[in-house]
C-alpha cells in the first residue's frame, strides 16, 4: 500500500519505538479502513464472529482510556478512478492473467467498493459513533485526509500503514499499534526522514511516479526503489516535479548541478586529461629512471634504498590520480543520468498530472459549520447537551450527555467534538452482533467512562457519580505494567438498587457461541477488564488509571497516599519482628540470594560429611568391629591440623 518497491524497508531505520505517555492528551486521526483490513484474515481463521467490530471496539478503548488519546475516525469517500483502475490491475496480475487482453470499458471503471467490506465500514462507524467518537468523512482517500489534519495542525499524528500519507502532507505516521506491548507505538516522522534520507514532501511525489503508487502501479519500467531514491535526491525539492515534466516531454540535455563534471575541468598542467606520468614501480608521480636510485617525496626511505615498491591494488592519492578519478565518476553519473533519462522520456504520458495535484490537493473532506464555542485550556472545549429520558427494569433513568467537545470554525477546519458512550444503544449493539452480555458490556466500558469522569472533575462539567452509581474511594496500590505505573483506583458503589448495577459474577471474556482465541494470542487488543472486590459488605471496582490525571483530579487523594505509604515504610523498618524476620532470613542456608561465610558453612558440612562417612565404614567394615574403627578415625581425625581438614572436606 502506498509507495511501491519496499518504501517501509526504506524508512525502517528512522522508526521510532515510543512509549505509554506517546499519544497522551494529544489528537490522532485514524484510517478506520487500515482497522477493518489490518488482522481480519488472521481473526477469521481462528473463527472470531466479526472481526473488524471486536477489532475495532478493543483497540478505541485502549486508545481512549489506556493511552489518553483523542481518536479521531476518518473513512474513505469514492476513490479515484486511476486506483479503481490500479486495484482492477492488482486484481488481474495476481491471479495471472494478461491486462494487455481485457477490453476497456467505453464508460470508465466503476469507483465504488464492493458491499462487503462498505458494510463493514459501516457497522464500524456506528460502532466508534456509539462510543462518543468523532466520524469524518474523505472526499477520496482516508489517508489522504489524515494527512491534512496533521499537516495543518488538527491532530498530531496518523494510525495508516498507507505510505501515500507522506505524499499527502504527514508529519508523524503511527504505524505499528501493540496495546499488550512495552513499547506499544512504532512511528515515522517526516522530520527525520528528510535529515536521514535528504528527501521531502515533493521528493516523495516523484519517487512514486517513478517506482509505481495506489494510482499508478507501473511506474517506470526498468526503474527501482534504489535508482529512484538516488535520481531525485539529485534535484531540489521545488525543481524535481519540473524536471520530470521536461524529461518526460524530451528534453534529457539537463544535467543536475551535483552530478555535472564541468567543475573538474582545467585546462593547465593539473587538468585530469592529461595526467601525470607515474613510475611503475612505486606507483607515484615520476618516472622509473628517477626514482631507480633516490627514493621520491612519497615513499619514505633511505635515498640509497631507492622506493618501495607499490603493493597489490595499489592506488595514488596524488591531486592528478585524484581529479583525474572524480573526472571518471563524474563521467560515469552523467552517463547513468541519461539512462535514466532515456528510460523516463519513453514512458507514455510521464509523469501524470492528475497524480501529482491529487497529492498535493488540500480540500480531502467534508467539514461541517462551527458549534458553540468556549474556551478551555489544551484547546479543548466543553458544553452541556441535553438530557434523554430512558425506561430501563422499570425505571426511567436520564442520562445527561455532557459534551466534550474541540471544535474549529469553518474556515479553519472540520468540527471535532468528543461525547460520552451511549451506554444503552451501545449494549443492545454488541448484544446483536458480538452476543455479548449486557453486563459484559457495562463492565468494558467502564475504563472509558472512568477516563471521561476524571477529566471532568477538574472542571465545572463533572457529574457527582460515575456511570450513575460510583464514587471515587480511594487508591488501592501503584501498578506497574510493561515498564509503566499506574494507580489502581478504589470505585465505590453508592448504592446497591440502581438500573445500571454491574455484577461480580460476569465472566471475563466475551459471551458469543464461537470458539475464542488463547489467551497467548495478540490479535484482539483486548482491554483490562476492571476488577470486582467484595469488602465488608460494599462493592467496589478496580480500574487502572494514569497517575497525572488522579492527581488532577485528587490531588489530596494523591498526597494522603503517598503520606500513608511513607509511613508504612518506616514502620516496617522500625519494626523489631522485621529486622528478626530479615536476620533470620539471611541466615537460613535454603536462600538462594544469600551466601554463607566460612564459619557457617563448615560445621554443617562437616556434620554432614561426617555421617557419609560413618554409613560407608559400616559397609567396608562387616567384620571388624565399628566402635573401634570410628574410635581410630575419630583419633587420627583429631591429630590432623584445622587447615588440612578442612582442605580434605572441600576435596
Amino acid at each position: 500500500m502506498g509507495i511501491g518497491g519496499n518504501f517501509w524497508e526504506l524508512l525502517k531505520p528512522y522508526a521510532r519505538s515510543e512509549g505509554f505517555d506517546f499519544l497522551r492528551n494529544k489528537r490522532v486521526a485514524v484510517d478506520l479502513s487500515y482497522w477493518i483490513v489490518a488482522h481480519e484474515t488472521a481473526l477469521k481463521a481462528h473463527h472470531v464472529r466479526k472481526p473488524h467490530l471486536r477489532l475495532t471496539f478493543f483497540r478505541t478503548i485502549n486508545l481512549f482510556s489506556k493511552f489518553g488519546a483523542f481518536p479521531v475516525f476518518v473513512v474513505d469517500g469514492t476513490p479515484s478512478p486511476l486506483k479503481s483502475e490500479a486495484r482492477i490491475a492488482r486484481f488481474f496480475r495476481s491471479s495471472g492473467i494478461e491486462l494487455t487482453s481485457l477490453p476497456v470499458p467505453e464508460g470508465g471503471v466503476s469507483a465504488e467498493r464492493n458491499s462487503a467490506f462498505t458494510k463493514c465500514v459501516q457497522e464500524c462507524v456506528e460502532l466508534v459513533e456509539l462510543l462518543g467518537m468523532p466520524v469524518l468523512k474523505a472526499k477520496g482517500e482516508a489517508e489522504a485526509l489524515c494527512a491534512q489534519l496533521n499537516c495543518e495542525g488538527h491532530v498530531d499524528a496518523c494510525i495508516t500503514v498507507d505510505s501515500d500519507a507522506f505524499l499527502f502532507g504527514a508529519k508523524c505516521i503511527v504505524k505499528c499499534f501493540r496495546p499488550n506491548s512495552k513499547e506499544p507505538f512504532e512511528s515515522y516522522n517526516m522530520s527525520d526522514i528528510e535529515a536521514g534520507l535528504g528527501l521531502k514532501r515533493k521528493h516523495l511525489i516523484a519517487l512514486a511516479l517513478l517506482v509505481g503508487n495506489d494510482h499508478d502501479m507501473n511506474g517506470v519500467r526498468g526503474i527501482g526503489l534504489d535508482t529512484a531514491l538516488q535520481f531525485v535526491r539529485a534535484f531540489s525539492e521545488d525543481d524535481i516535479l519540473n524536471r520530470l515534466h521536461e524529461i518526460g516531454k524530451g528534453n534529457t540535455s539537463q544535467v543536475p548541478i551535483s552530478i555535472k563534471s564541468g567543475d573538474y575541468m582545467d585546462t593547465d598542467e593539473n587538468s585530469p586529461n592529461k595526467k601525470q606520468a607515474h613510475c611503475s614501480f612505486c606507483g607515484h608521480p615520476g618516472s622509473k629512471r628517477d626514482h631507480t636510485k633516490f627514493s621520491c617525496e612519497y615513499c619514505l626511505t633511505n635515498d640509497e634504498e631507492g622506493c618501495l615498491r607499490k603493493p597489490e591494488g595499489f592506488k595514488c592519492d596524488c591531486f592528478s590520480c585524484d581529479m583525474n578519478r572524480k573526472h571518471k565518476e563524474q563521467k560515469r553519473l552523467e552517463i547513468w543520468h541519461t539512462k535514466v533519462c532515456d528510460k523516463i522520456a519513453k514512458e507514455p504520458d510521464f509523469p501524470k498530472d492528475e497524480i501529482i495535484d491529487m497529492y498535493l490537493h488540500k480540500d480531502n473532506g467534508y467539514f461541517s459549520g462551527m458549534l458553540n464555542k468556549i474556551d478551555v485550556n489544551n484547546d479543548i472545549f466543553f458544553g452541556y447537551g441535553f438530557a434523554v429520558g430512558v425506561v430501563y427494569m422499570g425505571q426511567c433513568i436520564y442520562l445527561s450527555l455532557i459534551l466534550q467537545v474541540y471544535t474549529f470554525s469553518e474556515k479553519d477546519g472540520p468540527c471535532m467534538c468528543w461525547e460520552k458512550p451511549n451506554i444503552e444503544m451501545l449494549i443492545d449493539f454488541l448484544n446483536f452482533h458480538q452476543n455479548w452480555d449486557p453486563s459484559y458490556v457495562r463492565r468494558l466500558i467502564f475504563p472509558v467512562m472512568s477516563t471521561i469522569f476524571l477529566r471532568d472533575i477538574t472542571t465545572t462539567t463533572a457529574e457527582d457519580l460515575l456511570f450513575g452509581q460510583y464514587e471515587f474511594d480511594s487508591l488501592e496500590r501503584v501498578k506497574t505494567r510493561y515498564g509503566h505505573q499506574f494507580y489502581v483506583v478504589k470505585w465505590k458503589r453508592a448504592f446497591n438498587n440502581v438500573a445500571y448495577r454491574i455484577p461480580s459474577n460476569v465472566p471475563d471474556t466475551p459471551q458469543q457461541g464461537t470458539r475464542e482465541l488463547d489467551e497467548t494470542e495478540d490479535l484482539l487488543d483486548d482491554c483490562d477488564v476492571p476488577e470486582v472486590l467484595m469488602d465488608e459488605g460494599s462493592s467496589f471496582l478496580l480500574t487502572d488509571e494514569n497517575m497525572d490525571l488522579v492527581a488532577a483530579a485528587f490531588p489530596k487523594e494523591v498526597k494522603r497516599f503517598w503520606h500513608e505509604q511513607e509511613l508504612k515504610e518506616l514502620k516496617r523498618r522500625k519494626s523489631p519482628s522485621s529486622r528478626s524476620d530479615k536476620n533470620e532470613n539471611s541466615a537460613s542456608p535454603s536462600s538462594k540470594r544469600l551466601q554463607l561465610n566460612i564459619t557457617e558453612f563448615f560445621p554443617s558440612t562437616k556434620v554432614k560429611d561426617q555421617s557419609k562417612a560413618d554409613d560407608s565404614s559400616k559397609e567396608i567394615s562387616d567384620s571388624q568391629d565399628s566402635g573401634a574403627s570410628k574410635g581410630k578415625r575419630k583419633e587420627s581425625s583429631s591429630n590432623l591440623s584445622k587447615s588440612v581438614r578442612r582442605r580434605l572436606l572441600f576435596d
